[in-house]
């Protein structure tokens, strides 16, 4: 049911009870902050809007008329109401700016998440991180619909409708087993040779097959794929196996090319570097916990956060 227009505005009762409790406009427009010609002028506006006189006026101050004490009891009940409801939407507030929400890549949650989530915990202990894992492609989709706070996706460039910043560069390798042909010669693969040739990769949708794909364009494009899987395990598994050629993140590993478990093939004239992104949806910023996340993320080599 709406309210009729007989009920003061909020400011209106707390400048009410402040006269009340004080027994001067001067002072209570003082505690407010603001002059004492506006308070006069809002109290004679709350009576006339009310219908009846609200405060008794003399030399020595002002007092609640006898419905000037009613009004205050009310008015009373009403501001504490308000101020219980004020406290309340600042503990939903604290404990929405207390949570992050971040949705990865496999390559950034495995490899460079955890890091970057200690040094978060460290700086804000009391924020509570809930991270899933994606590729790029459904990052993007998560962030636009707002399921995340923030994302991170690999690839050659920002997803459509979100903003980004560079946050770490990665470097793709081709890998195979120690038994694979290609572990043993001496020349380079051609960029024909490695589009010729059926690879293990990822599922569409995510960065490394975007990053191959555009490398190998000039070339007709990547083979058929030999198999596709969805994780950096996985292929490592399948190329160990010798189930084929597998491209994949340097970082992913780092320890079994150091144990040779797989060995890193020399490609000719193939750049098959990529930025690594932090997304958020265009036309707004990164707060909060957010925020604070993208400034722990590592910056490009020259010293600036790049957007996009």
């Amino acid at each position: 049911m709406a309210l009729s227009p007989h009920v003061p505005e909020l400011g209106a009762l707390e400048l009410l009870l402040a006269v009340a409790r004080l027994g001067s406009v001067g002072r209570a427009a003082a505690e407010l902050g603001v002059s004492q010609p506006a308070a006069s002028a809002r109290i004679k506006g709350m009576e006339r809007q009310i219908g009846v006189p609200l405060l008794e006026r003399s030399p020595r101050g002002s007092r609640p008329t006898e419905a000037g004490r009613l009004v205050v009891e009310w008015a009373r009940q009403v501001v504490e109401a308000a101020q219980a409801l004020d406290a309340g939407i600042d503990a939903l507030r604290g404990r929405r700016d207390a949570r992050l929400r971040v949705v990865a890549s496999l390559t950034v949650a495995e490899y460079l998440m955890p890091g970057w989530l200690l040094a978060l915990n460290e700086a804000s202990p009391g924020t509570a991180v809930t991270l899933r894992t994606a590729n790029s492609h459904d990052v993007a989709a998560q962030v636009l619909a707002g399921e995340a706070d923030l994302g991170f996706v690999e690839g050659t460039s920002t997803p459509p409708g979100l903003s980004g910043a560079v946050v770490a560069a990665d470097r793709l390798v081709v890998v195979v087993s120690p038994e694979h042909r290609w572990a043993r010669r001496r020349a380079p693969v051609t960029g024909a040779e490695l589009a010729a040739t059926p690879l293990v990769l990822r599922e569409v949708g995510s960065g490394t097959r975007e990053v191959l794909e555009e490398a190998l364009a000039p070339y007709g494009g990547p083979a058929a794929p030999r198999l596709e899987l969805a994780s950096s395990t996985a292929l490592k598994a399948a190329a160990m196996t010798g189930a084929g050629p597998v491209c994949l993140s340097e970082l992913a590993v780092t320890e079994e090319l150091a144990t040779r478990r797989l060995v890193a093939v020399p490609l000719d004239g193939l750049e098959l570097q990529r930025p690594l992104r932090a997304v958020w949806p265009a036309g707004q910023r990164p707060a909060g916990p957010a925020r604070e996340l993208l400034g722990l993320t590592r910056a490009p080599a020259d010293g600036g956060v790049r957007k996009n």
